[in-house]
């Protein structure tokens, strides 16, 4: 099966821009279920910025909201044969040494109302490392008692557009894993009622096996 350029980066944008199971996503990229849910946990792929699959032509709106409403349906990689357009990655955004000081405060501030993002969306949205968030979050940050919540909008570190973002892939991520976590459960529930008359089934059988009693 072929895969898209830059597989990893391919399945970052499609863990952030859609609602497609980790399963359709890892296929499509040829990765591990459990590797597509790292990365949507801020564990796996740390720093790859996403790769459109849309507008590197290799997938078109309309295949992904077909797979979205079918999660049985698998991705199909759009065939042409004009070499797609590469991504130029950005780099780390430059924050001004004024504002730098300014990090630990945002940090408090989207830990305390937002604890649905992860670390690593916390430190896209901030250009902050996971270690400087821990510390935040441990309170052993050096500077931790002039540390004051604040919003990251207010302090100019991101826009209230990129926060939204960062808020609603959060949201979709958490409906995407409490929708397979269910359906594992029925899953297992299902395993366990089968097993359940298998066994049933088996203890009627050696019943029906035994010689009648005497009479």
């Amino acid at each position: 099966m072929s895969l898209p350029l830059m597989p990893k980066a391919t399945a970052v944008w499609l863990v952030e821009n859609t609602g497609l199971t980790f399963e359709q996503i890892a296929e499509f990229c040829g990765m591990h279920a459990l590797e597509v849910q790292g990365i949507a946990d801020g564990e796996v792929a740390i720093g790859i910025v996403g790769a459109d699959p849309i507008a590197n032509s290799q997938l078109t709106r309309e295949e992904i909201q077909r797979c979205e409403a079918d999660r049985k349906a698998r991705l199909k990689l759009l065939a042409t044969e004009i070499p797609p357009p590469m991504v130029r990655s950005k780099g780390a955004r430059y924050t001004p040494i004024a504002k730098r000081q300014d990090k630990p405060s945002a940090i408090a501030w989207l830990l305390r109302h937002h604890p649905e993002l992860t670390d690593a969306q916390v430190g896209r949205l901030l250009g902050t490392t996971k270690a400087t968030i821990q510390k935040v979050r441990d309170r052993s940050h050096w500077d931790m008692q002039n540390i004051k919540p604040t919003s990251p909008v207010m302090l100019g570190l991101c826009s209230q557009n990129a926060l939204d973002d960062a808020i609603a892939k959060a949201a979709r991520v958490a409906e995407r894993r409490r929708k397979e976590s269910e359906r594992a459960q029925r899953r297992s529930e299902r395993d366990k009622a089968d097993a359940a008359a298998a066994k049933a089934d088996e203890a009627v059988a050696g019943d029906d096996g035994e010689p009648a009693a005497n009479s």
